[in-house]
């Protein structure tokens, strides 16, 4: 089990962490009733927290921040030694931690997406995880929320009995999310990425050896490129640009902290 806590990767911190650390800290959250803000950070995540101060904050107020792309998990051993074997792949943790859930019998809840894509992911889990209890699902609104809606999203999920919630809005809305509810949930709530629709079947992964290699956003450019040019072949090589930037001058990468943090209720 590995857990050298947090380190800075373009100004957000990110946890050298793997696997079984990550969902022990949620289990024992999940038991005790406790707040635990977590996100799966790919590319797009950290350059998202780069560009805009405001929601690197956000980042950096979340209680773990694991490395979702093989390409974060690279900067951490490039920039810091980590000697991380392997990244914290969002879809991959979602799956250990329902494995665990449904051992413990904690019941979890599903908040994101649309009624199709929640409807099969419930059917999935089912399957996977016959014992696994689903105390709830609710789809996205794809809008902000008011304050009365955000606070009955609150009490549903809190009444539901669930005591880890899962969070699939797409980034950075989904850390966003995390971020505003984690307080007035009491449990973990986990932004896991692209994995509700991976593990709905309404999207394919790519190939394990793709994954492996970090090759992941070239299946992914390939099967949507229209939508998700810009996003990999601009924001890729930016990124490697600046992690080598940071290797020879890291003191201009310093973490936001930003004071005043804007209340957006994204549903």
């Amino acid at each position: 089990m590995t857990d050298e806590g947090k380190r800075n990767v373009l100004g957000v911190m990110v946890n050298a962490i793997d696997y079984a650390a990550v969902v022990s800290r949620v289990i024992e959250a999940a038991r005790e009733r406790r707040p635990l803000g977590v996100t799966a950070l790919a590319v797009h995540g950290v350059i998202s927290g780069y560009r805009d101060p405001e929601h690197g904050t956000r980042l950096n107020r979340l209680d773990v921040v694991v490395p979702d792309g093989q390409p974060v998990r690279w900067a951490l051993n490039f920039l810091h030694g980590a000697d991380l074997p392997d990244r914290v792949y969002g879809p991959t943790l979602m799956l250990r931690l329902c494995a665990e859930a449904a051992r413990l019998g904690l019941p979890i809840y599903l908040y994101g997406s649309t009624p199709e894509v929640l409807e099969r992911l419930s059917r999935s889990l089912y399957l996977r995880f016959p014992t696994i209890q689903i105390a709830g699902s609710e789809p996205s609104k794809f809008r902000r929320l008011s304050e009365q809606e955000a606070a009955e999203v609150t009490d549903r999920i809190v009444t539901s009995g669930a005591r880890i919630t899962f969070v699939g809005l797409g980034c950075p809305r989904q850390e966003v999310w995390t971020y505003e509810y984690r307080e007035s949930l009491s449990m973990p709530i986990l932004a896991v990425g692209a994995a509700f629709d991976f593990h709905a079947g309404t999207v394919r992964q790519a190939p394990r050896w793709m994954q492996d290699r970090g090759l992941e956003w070239l299946f992914r450019l390939k099967t949507n490129p229209r939508r998700l040019w810009r996003r990999y072949l601009l924001l890729n090589p930016w990124y490697v640009g600046l992690i080598i930037v940071q290797r020879v001058l890291p003191h201009r990468f310093v973490p936001s902290d930003s004071r005043n943090v804007r209340t957006i209720s994204y549903g």
